[in-house]
């Protein structure tokens, strides 16, 4: 019988803790783990539970993706996402080889939730709601980070969130300005998830984050732009499609402890300086963007969105046509 989730990895390690907790996780929860390798990962990758591709397997896929998509590069994750679709799943959960799940990582998962909605208030450091501590997540920008953080006023309601992004304790998900100059580790507190509607703009990534079924077009990370902004403009362009479509994204409690693969803090504050520089701009145009809104157009919003920051010179214009492919290969299996 199919899986109705998949967990979805890339990585070039070889089999650690992580992979080996994720794996034993999925095995007693019935959830497909895929692991997506590149060409620096080990030849004789073995883990029992664990669907491993290497490059090799990628390269004969018989996706439009996998015959242009770069490698050596974070974006070949999108064929794990393609590999979920074509098995038929409805969530797609996804995470990174340094992230130890926690038992909640594997509750049952809704993409309707009680939360605190939040709508119309521009940016949102959300990190600010689970913990007093000075903290801003990656891809926040930071000529905001002095601003009070949006208080949260009202009851609890029910919400649709096709997207909902997990945090992390111990090692969180912030930038390398954060990193060089405040102290880690951080623990979050667990409080109710909060919502993000129509006119609210975070970063989310790709370390802890659950997508359903309706949202999976829009799982599309770029290929040409800052390593360290891949997934973060990637937030930012579903954010913006989520509110053609009335869709909510959630930020909930941590439900992963990171163990931080070893960086090179300054390699990754030059990585982010194209979101430092640009990041508020890069959501005003977005918001600016006239899309056509509704589940039949993702695709075609998805495409504006990419054209817009091509233009823009954000991203470069090789992405369009693995944009294109994109679209082609969701198409094909949704």
């Amino acid at each position: 019988m199919q899986s109705p989730s998949a967990l979805i990895i890339t990585s070039i390690s070889a089999p650690n803790s992580v992979l080996t907790s994720c794996a034993a996780g999925c095995q007693s929860q019935d959830i497909d783990f895929i692991v997506v390798g590149d060409d620096k990962s080990p030849e004789d990758f073995q883990l029992e539970g664990c669907d491993f591709w290497s490059i090799e397997k990628q390269r004969k896929l018989p996706f439009s993706l996998a015959r242009s998509l770069p490698e050596r590069h974070y974006a070949r994750k999108n064929l794990g996402y393609l590999i979920a679709m074509e098995r038929g799943v409805e969530t797609i959960i996804e995470t990174d080889d340094d992230n130890l799940p926690f038992d909640s990582f594997w509750k049952e998962r809704h993409a309707e939730q009680l939360v605190n909605v939040i709508a119309e208030q521009g940016w949102v450091n959300v990190y600010r709601h689970f913990t007093d501590e000075p903290i801003w997540p990656r891809g926040y920008p930071l000529e905001l980070v002095q601003v009070p953080h949006v208080v949260l006023e009202g009851d609890l309601s029910r919400a649709y969130c096709p997207i909902q992004q997990g945090l992390a304790d111990g090692n969180p998900d912030v930038d390398a300005v954060y990193r060089l100059i405040m102290p880690l580790p951080v623990s979050f507190r667990s409080d109710p998830p909060i919502a993000l509607g129509k006119g609210c703009w975070s970063p989310f990534n790709s370390q802890n984050t659950t997508w359903f079924k309706p949202a999976f077009p829009l799982l599309y990370i770029p290929s040409y732009c800052s390593f360290r902004m891949c997934d973060i403009w990637r937030s930012f362009v579903a954010t913006r499609i989520c509110w053609e479509n009335d869709w909510n994204v959630m930020f909930h409690e941590s439900t992963v402890f990171q163990e931080r693969n070893e960086h090179d803090l300054l390699h990754d504050f030059r990585d982010e300086i194209p979101g430092y520089l640009n990041n508020m701009r890069l959501c005003q145009e977005l918001a600016d963007l006239e899309l056509k809104g509704g589940r039949d157009c993702l695709g075609d919003d998805l495409k504006g969105c990419y054209e817009l920051l091509v233009s823009l010179g954000f991203v470069g214009p090789e992405e369009i046509p693995l944009v294109d492919a994109w679209i082609e290969d969701v198409a094909s299996l949704m």
